[in-house]
Parts: structure tokens; C-alpha cells; sequence
């Protein structure tokens, strides 16, 4: 984990996706910093465990170190925000602030579903990995809707042409736009980025400060 020092009464806790580490984040991190945050950027084994598993080992010890009087904020990408979903599922956070969701399998991915069976799937992607199915009993359409305020991001762009044609379009090459979607989030929007990199998109680095400031993404021109 790298925490940087605090400005204001404010820390932001960051979960990089699946297979991914925390260097993913590494650019939306010093972005945060420069506004003043507290960041703790996690770098957790996602390929290890279950979903259950990583998000109480992940989330559990990041809280441990943000300083006790900051409200803490979520930002997260791909399997991260599940991770923030299951934890808060059994945990009640008092001082919890606004969470972003950077291409969230909120409803699960159809790739899962067509290449779970695939030999060397499950060595690649973990346990976790295979509880992002799409099915209707899948982890994440078990967790229910948002209790918490939560914008989530959305890509409309894919460099994985195989895997965008595994899911409904528009798509991120990942994850559908609709799978992004969640009951109860605050706020919705879909811009021109990858899955892969959209964390790492100045305009989406943007829309993740004006939501965790003001509660709402700026307009997007169509």
C-alpha cells in the first residue's frame, strides 16, 4: 500500500481490478493526491482468493490506516468496485463517503460465462475471477443495490475485438455497459475508453474528482 500525507479530512481508499496491481493506479493516485486527499492505493493478490476473502483482507486493512477522523471514499476499477460492494454488504461504515466505479462488472461479464471452462481460465484469473459470471445466482447480482452514493464510469471502446463480440454493445471489451450499471447509483455515464486504460484517462481521472466533490459527474457532450 502507498498513503500519502493529508491535506484535508478526506481519504480515498483505490482497488485496482483483476489481475491488475496497484501501480494501475499509480496516475489517478497522484491526481488525488494533488487535490489533497489521503490515498491509500492497495495492491492485493486478486488472482489468489475469493471475492469474500480479498475484500475483507483488502478493504479491512486500508481502513486500518487512514487517519480515524477522515471520511473515506472509494475509487475503484473492474472487480474493485465488487469488492467495495461485497464489504459494505457486511459492514456499516460511518464515516463512508462517495464511491467511483470505473468499469464495474456490476451484473457480472458474459466473457466469464463463454471462457470459464477454457483450460488455463482459472489459473489466470483466480477464484475470484470465475464469480464474475453474468448468471442471475453470480456473486454480484447477489449483493443488491447501493445503499451509498455511487457514480459509476462506463466505457464505450474496446482494443479486444475476440472479447467485444462475447458481450451485449456497447461494450469496453470487458464489460457491457449495462452489466456497469447498479441499482440505487447516484449517478451514470459512459465515455470513449477501454477497459484496460480507462483508469489512466485524464478526462476520466476528472469526472472521478468532480463526483467524489460535488456528488455528480460533469455533462459529457455526446
Amino acid at each position: 500500500m502507498v498513503k500519502s500525507e493529508v491535506v484535508k479530512n478526506e481519504a480515498v481508499i483505490l482497488l485496482h481490478g483483476l489481475a491488475r496491481n496497484a501501480s494501475s493506479m499509480h496516475k489517478l493516485e497522484k491526481a488525488l493526491v494533488k487535490q489533497g486527499y489521503e490515498v491509500v492505493n492497495v495492491d492485493y493478490p486478486s488472482t489468489k482468493h475469493d471475492i469474500e476473502s480479498l475484500a475483507e483482507w483488502s478493504i479491512g486493512n486500508a481502513i486500518q490506516t487512514v487517519q480515524r477522523q477522515n471520511t473515506i471514499h472509494f475509487v475503484t476499477h473492474s472487480m474493485g468496485g465488487i469488492l467495495v460492494r461485497q464489504f459494505l454488504r457486511k459492514h456499516d461504515m460511518q464515516n463512508l463517503g462517495r464511491v467511483v466505479m470505473l468499469g464495474p462488472p456490476n451484473s457480472g461479464s458474459e466473457v466469464v460465462d463463454i471462457l470459464q471452462n477454457l483450460p488455463g481460465f482459472k489459473t489466470v484469473n483466480g477464484p475470484a475471477g470465475l464469480q464474475l459470471s453474468a448468471t442471475k445466482n453470480s456473486l454480484p447480482n447477489q449483493l443488491g443495490p447501493a445503499h451509498f452514493e455511487v457514480g459509476i464510469i462506463a466505457g464505450s471502446r474496446s482494443i479486444n475485438l475476440v472479447l467485444s463480440t462475447m458481450l451485449p454493445e456497447p461494450n469496453d471489451g470487458k464489460v457491457s455497459v449495462e452489466s456497469s450499471k447498479l441499482e440505487g447509483m447516484t449517478d451514470h455515464v459512459v465515455m470513449p475508453v477501454t477497459h484496460t486504460f480507462m483508469m489512466r484517462n485524464t478526462a476520466v481521472i476528472e469526472q472521478v474528482i468532480a463526483f467524489l466533490q460535488k456528488g455528480a459527474f460533469d455533462k459529457v457532450e455526446d
